[in-house]
């Protein structure tokens, strides 16, 4: 028989699993991000203050229109890709439990609008928009990925909610029947 031995030292009986989630939001990766997310809503701010609303004024028409609803687009984009990021760093720090952040996290919608590029009117909008726009997208791809791969580890968690494994199970009932252990 085989010693197995955690991480931490302890002794396991089992595969250990290292939780993606866990080590992505303590590592300097997370740290990037999160400045490139907090850059990118700064920079849009600004942009939208000052020379963005300059530029709309001399828009007419339905690019007018567009640049309104894509402006709004982008900003929610960024207020829920912000929230994201701020609620994982609260994790990280500590200020929040797991539980919290899972329901908080619930409430973020990371739904993936229509890209605009397609749009009539789209190469009309200012250069500035339309650059903020795609970096937005960026980003939010790249979040939507990490969110996925962190809400996998969730499920995989042994100590979260129970998630029925048929095959899990049948190995059960034939360890049972046999008494013995199948590895």
């Amino acid at each position: 028989m085989s010693n197995l031995y955690r991480v931490d030292g302890a002794r396991s009986d089992g595969a250990t699993t290292v939780s993606f989630g866990e080590r992505f939001q303590f590592s300097g990766q997370f740290d990037h991000i999160f400045k490139e997310g907090m850059a990118l809503v700064e920079r849009t701010a600004s942009y939208l203050d000052g020379p963005g609303r300059k530029e709309a004024k001399s828009l007419t028409g339905s690019v007018g229109v567009l640049y309104a609803t894509e402006s709004m687009r982008l900003t929610t984009r960024l207020l829920d890709l912000a929230s994201w990021l701020l609620i994982r760093r609260a994790r990280r720090e500590g200020e929040i439990t797991e539980e919290e952040a899972q329901k908080k996290r619930r409430r973020v919608k990371l739904q993936a609008f229509g890209r605009p590029s397609h749009v009539k009117g789209f190469s009309g909008l200012p250069d500035g928009l339309r650059g903020l726009i795609e970096e937005s997208f960026a980003l939010h791809d790249r979040i939507s990925q990490l969110d996925r791969a962190m809400s996998r580890d969730q499920e995989n968690d042994p100590l979260a909610a129970p998630i029925t494994n048929p095959v899990a199970q049948q190995v059960g009932l034939l360890e049972r029947a046999f008494a013995t252990k199948l590895s």
